[in-house]
């Protein structure tokens, strides 16, 4: 083995003697000089009992024996060697040998050691099993957001490429395929500066703008762009909610992300829900240097915000958590 693994203290009763106890493999191990000072006895007393103990059968010594790297200190040098560690096993066995009581001391305490440790490495793979099965339900709920909207409209070619390409990059940020064992599905990788703050008015702004726009190109939108009631003002104040004076969407990233959920989906408007909470959404990535990488590209490509867009306004209320994550996870500092 290449390390002793964890390293508890074991000290006896009458504190006369402390030792460092490795724990590794689920079992404690012990060298023949930890032994011989945990027995009180010299360390050739100790190798003849483990001699004895194999070679009578009473231990199998390829289960009981195992070879950890040591660091030394040997003519003011310090030098790696292998040395041979017994488990519990072996140890309470020369314990019997030696007639030693504080062999049953140190087996009391080693059980009740190796207990803890076996409950907690539970409780581990439990929360690690239950967060892998979560961010596996999750991508589940990705995908079948998209076969939803495949199945409840044509889409175009340009539409149907970008929902592959939503679904490659949220693949990609929850790197399910390789390192799901370590990743969690979470919002991360996040800004951790100032937000650049998007006011109602100038919201109003680019919408004005976009309006004006269409009408130069000839396709006026008619009732484009006007407003049905207070939401849109709403949608926009909300992502600066706090609470007990915290930012309740603390990253630039999450504050992006809920713009878009809330432009989407409060129908603000009597028609381009979809165009201004996108164009809302980019002009907020460009104000806070979010909208392109370090080599100048857009974060997010066109037709996979054509698709996300298609996804939220697609999605159940309930599905709001999942959406919020994949936007993050393919705007953060990940993705490009």
């Amino acid at each position: 083995m290449d390390n002793k693994g964890e390293i508890v203290i074991y000290q006896t009763p009458d504190g006369s003697t402390v030792l460092e106890v490795s724990l590794s493999e689920n079992n404690i191990w012990l060298s023949q000089k930890q032994m011989a000072n945990l027995f009180d006895k010299d360390y050739k007393t100790i190798s003849k009992h483990i001699q004895n103990i194999f070679k009578e059968g009473e231990l199998d010594k390829s289960s009981t024996v195992a070879n950890f790297a040591t660091v030394q200190v040997e003519g003011g040098r310090s030098i790696s060697r292998e040395i041979e560690y017994y488990n519990l096993d072996a140890i309470i066995s020369v314990g019997y040998r030696v007639h030693s009581k504080r062999g049953t001391q140190f087996r009391i305490w080693a059980n009740q050691v190796l207990k803890d440790y076996l409950v907690k490495g539970y409780a581990l793979d439990q929360k690690r099993l239950a967060e892998q099965s979560k961010k596996i339900e999750e991508l589940y709920q990705t995908i079948d957001l998209i076969k939803s909207l495949t199945t409840s409209k044509e889409l175009s070619e340009p539409e149907s490429q970008g929902l592959l390409r939503v679904i490659t990059d949220y693949v990609y940020a929850l790197n399910i395929l390789d390192q799901y064992d370590h990743q969690k599905l979470q919002v991360e990788a996040t800004s951790k500066g100032k937000t650049v703050e998007l006011s109602y008015r100038q919201a109003q702004k680019i919408v004005a703008e976009m309006r004006n726009y269409f009408v130069r190109i000839g396709e006026d939108p008619g009732l484009f762009g006007n407003e049905k009631d207070k939401s849109f003002k709403s949608s926009i104040e909300n992502i600066y909610q706090t609470f007990d004076k915290n930012d309740l969407y603390p990253s630039t990233e999450e504050k992006a992300a809920h713009l878009l959920y809330f432009l989407i989906k409060n129908h603000s408007f009597v028609d381009g829900n979809k165009r201004i909470g996108a164009f809302i959404f980019i002009s907020f990535l460009n104000m806070n240097g979010m909208l392109y990488t370090e080599t100048g590209q857009k974060r997010i490509a066109d037709n996979a915000l054509v698709a996300l867009c298609l996804m939220i306004a697609e999605s159940k209320p309930e599905e709001k958590d999942i959406m919020i994550k994949v936007v993050v996870n393919l705007i953060n500092h990940r993705n490009g």
